[in-house]
């Protein structure tokens, strides 16, 4: 079976809409960086219309706009003008929801969401390489430990069926009220451990994209459990996205692929495409977080590629 690749008249477009978007992403948060003197726990920025920097349809500008306000996580917004491009900055405090989130065990990554706009680069990307586009069935994304539920949200906006799978009891009834408050359209949320989850439920078949809020080492039970259940279902063609790091310490158990080549490598998967996008947790950082989108390859003599650098991560002390 072939990587699902889209293959409409306007791939094109879509392809150059992602690049550009994440991009976009990436030059708003240093611009916002440089700029902010806020003294808040959580920051960032959402712009009010579409540029060349950010080709968003104005539609799903102003939901993303309605998630930020129906998200009690931010307390303040303000409007101010970076690279050009009027933008609403959402300030916030995560502290309580991370303190409800910490209680579990340690393979599943504490509350520490990605920016609005990068879950909408992320989703715009999965569109791209066919996941949605093609769709068979309701659910075609899956957000693996969805916080406050950002990535199923902008599925929903982007007319894709998405299922946000959430351990922390609080965190799911949080994104419950977010999409009942927005009215956003085919975005769910369930409060299940995905360890212990029984994918076969979701009737999924063809295209689909399981999103993994983990990262290098410390989520890597949290990946192969949900891998294994996922790639023994019949009918299915996933690709898995995981959070990497740009910079792998010298000693990291595993320096390829963004800290993930064992579990890409062992599981068959081809690594199909890369982002590069601001996180919460990288807001004082030059390199924000990797997201590398995995395939699954049943032709297990291909090797695992990728247009950038394979080893994906800089060793450093």
């Amino acid at each position: 079976m072939a990587v699902p690749v889209k293959k409409k008249k306007d791939d094109v477009f879509l392809m150059k809409a992602a690049t550009t978007i994440a991009e976009g992403v990436v030059a708003l948060k240093h611009e916002l960086v440089k700029k902010a003197a806020s003294g808040a726990h959580t920051y960032e920025a959402v712009p009010l219309e579409p540029s060349g920097l950010l080709p968003v349809e104005p539609a799903h500008l102003a939901m993303l706009h309605r998630f930020a306000s129906a998200n009690p996580i931010y307390y303040r917004s303000s409007q101010q003008d970076l690279l050009g491009v009027p933008c609403m900055v959402y300030e916030g405090d995560i502290n309580e929801h991370w303190l409800s989130s910490v209680k579990h065990d340690t393979s599943y990554q504490a509350f520490y969401p990605t920016w609005i706009m990068s879950a909408y680069a992320l989703v715009h990307e999965a569109r791209r390489l066919g996941f949605g586009e093609r769709a068979t069935t309701a659910t075609t994304v899956v957000d693996i430990g969805s916080g406050d539920g950002r990535i199923a949200y902008c599925a929903g906006i982007s007319g894709t069926g998405a299922l946000g799978i959430e351990i922390d009891g609080d965190l799911a009834g949080l994104q419950k009220a977010i999409f009942e408050k927005t009215e956003v359209r085919g975005a769910y949320v369930m409060h299940a451990d995905a360890t212990r989850f029984d994918y076969a439920t979701l009737g999924m078949s063809g295209p689909a994209v399981f999103f993994i809020s983990a990262m290098p080492e410390m989520g890597e039970m949290l990946a192969q459990s949900v891998i294994s259940q996922v790639l023994a279902l019949p009918d299915i063609e996933p690709c898995f996205v995981f959070m990497g790091s740009h910079s792998l310490k010298k000693y990291s158990r595993d320096l390829q692929k963004w800290g993930w080549g064992s579990v890409i490598d062992r599981n068959r998967l081809q690594v199909i495409s890369t982002l590069t996008l601001p996180t919460q947790w990288t807001m004082d950082q030059e390199l924000d977080t990797a997201y590398v989108f995995a395939a699954f390859r049943h032709d297990n003599n291909n090797s695992s590629g990728n247009s950038d650098s394979s080893n994906g991560g800089d060793s450093s002390l």
